[in-house]
């Protein structure tokens, strides 16, 4: 997959840009089916607090799975794939690595959205559109299930960052709300957004869960390469000349065996 003149234009000028149908429904059902096996499996956290960011909420819930690599050989070879690969480079350059996986998940009727922040408020790169989110709707997002928000041109600014009262980790900040685009997407579509760019998801107010699950890649040029290679954090180079398709990181070879995954999954969910 290639993207067109205009999603990177729109990327490079204004923080952002959506991708509809970027997975197809084969693909986007092994997604769901992990997620299932995440839910069933208690490996999700709740995030949520009431407003001290220290109590967890017994009402409310932002369910959060950070990272997925090591609990999911499906999610470990998605960054691999080639219409991943190519995409991102388009927006980022190359060479470029993985810098996290995490998927956030809120509850029919009782999920709450994770608040206005920048990415980079917690990278700190120089050069904000040299890392890029993949956010990826698990399920078909929508403003009344809470689907992302982005903030145009925000990655032009940089915003007071503290702590999230609602959240026992995450910060917050305070943006111009009517720059806020909310972007609605049916299961599979992605939004590619830079570090830059500030974004938030919202309530789902809905009667059906709704799952987002984000891939952040970092230009090679942004490499803390001590902290995130050396140290085996699962930070694999995904292009480029120190590429080893997983090896290196992993110990297995990961690059090729995204179609596997997909038929290996859909394959025990029937069974």
């Amino acid at each position: 997959m290639s993207l067109s003149k205009e999603q990177i234009s729109h990327f490079k000028n204004h923080g952002y840009t959506s991708v509809p149908n970027f997975f197809t429904a084969r693909e986007v059902q092994a997604l769901q089916a992990e997620v299932e096996r995440f839910k069933r499996e208690g490996l999700v956290r709740n995030v949520a607090t009431d407003g001290d960011g220290e109590t967890h909420s017994k009402t409310k819930a932002n369910l959060q799975l950070i990272p997925l690599y090591d609990k999911s050989d499906l999610i470990r070879a998605l960054p691999f794939d080639g219409k991943v690969t190519n995409a991102t480079a388009q927006l980022i350059g190359e060479p470029f690595v993985l810098h996290l996986d995490q998927m956030f998940l809120k509850p029919a009727g009782h999920g709450i959205g994770t608040d206005w922040h920048q990415d980079n408020a917690y990278f700190k790169i120089s050069d904000p559109l040299k890392g890029t989110a993949m956010w990826v709707a698990v399920h078909d997002a929508t403003i009344a299930n809470g689907t992302i928000h982005v903030v145009h041109d925000s990655f032009k600014e940089e915003y007071l960052h503290d702590r999230d009262p609602n959240s026992d980790h995450h910060i917050h900040c305070q943006v111009p709300e009517e720059r806020a685009v909310p972007i609605e997407l049916k299961a599979g579509g992605v939004v590619f957004f830079c570090y830059g760019t500030a974004h938030s998801t919202k309530a789902n107010t809905t009667d059906r869960d709704r799952a987002g699950i984000a891939f952040h890649f970092l230009h090679g040029n942004c490499v803390d390469r001590a902290n995130l290679v050396d140290k085996k954090r699962g930070q694999p180079f995904l292009l480029g000349p120190e590429t080893t398709g997983g090896e290196a990181e992993y110990g297995v070879r990961v690059a090729g065996t995204w179609e596997q995954e997909i038929e290996r999954v859909l394959q025990e969910t029937s069974n």
